[in-house]
């Protein structure tokens, strides 16, 4: 990662960390097994979980560490735009656990009683600006994403990047006019990374997963968005046991240990 993205990554965690959140109670019940070191795991069979884009390299990295300390269980991942996971589990996919990018979508699947139990929040998160490497566009500040002839890409509305995005740039008193609006916050990325756009809105733990690909600048009113990370067992669950146990990983020391690597705050 390049020296600007360092020094981002470093005040924006440090902004959200010193933020609290409010955590609800933990989803499920205790598992009978948790597969730690020099232990033996009870657990076995398939576990699918829905999580926001922003989750994939965490996420990836915690269902091989579930799957290694629980010989016998095979955890599926689905990525997207937490607003497209709450339309699927909505209308009939087989999810075991959510992990929405913000409270919003989680309470979709909550008001239609498809969630058993009450979520928990995990993380924390805060919006970036991101340009190519080269930065073409010169774009130093917020603000300038609003110049005449700048191509600024964000998430749409409902995905919770984009919401971010458009509660800050209402505290920053600045009209955003983009040449695109994205299903999830990777594709905002992609815009970027492969030259389609001057500068995108992502998330800041997204300039540390794209290293030298990208380069974060830094904006104050990012302070006014933070998005707050909830997991839960959906309520068709076919393994709710494994999926508390799944739960009780990300909530628990490890994760927040992974998730801290990433960049991401604590709720």
């Amino acid at each position: 990662m390049n020296s600007t993205a360092a020094i981002f990554v470093a005040g924006a965690v440090a902004v959200s960390l010193g933020l609290a959140g409010c955590g609800a109670a933990t989803t499920g019940s205790s598992p009978t097994g948790t597969g730690a070191a020099g232990g033996t795991s009870t657990l076995s069979g398939t576990l699918t979980v829905f999580a926001a884009a922003s989750l994939k390299a965490t996420f990836t990295k915690l269902a091989a560490d579930f799957e290694a300390r629980n010989p016998g269980t095979k955890v599926t991942l689905s990525f997207a735009g937490s607003s497209d996971l709450v339309t699927q589990i909505t209308q009939g996919a087989p999810a075991d656990v959510f992990a929405s990018a913000d409270s919003k979508n989680m309470g979709k699947l909550a008001d239609a009683s498809l969630l058993d139990g009450t979520s928990s929040n995990f993380a924390t998160n805060v919006l970036a600006i991101v340009v190519p490497p080269e930065n073409p566009a010169k774009i130093s500040s917020f603000g300038d994403l609003a110049r005449p002839g700048v191509k600024v890409v964000v998430c749409a509305s409902q995905v919770p990047c984009g919401a971010a995005a458009k509660a800050v740039a209402k505290a920053a008193g600045t009209t955003l006019n983009p040449v695109s609006e994205e299903s999830s916050v990777t594709d905002v990325l992609g815009k970027v990374t492969s030259g389609e756009a001057d500068a995108g809105l992502v998330y800041v733990t997204d300039v540390k997963t794209a290293g030298d690909k990208v380069r974060g600048i830094p904006f104050a009113e990012s302070s006014q968005a933070i998005n707050t990370y909830p997991i839960a067992t959906v309520a068709n669950s076919r393994n709710k046991e494994l999926a508390a146990a799944f739960i009780k990983m990300v909530t628990g020391s490890e994760g927040k240990q992974v998730l801290a690597d990433a960049g991401f705050g604590t709720p």
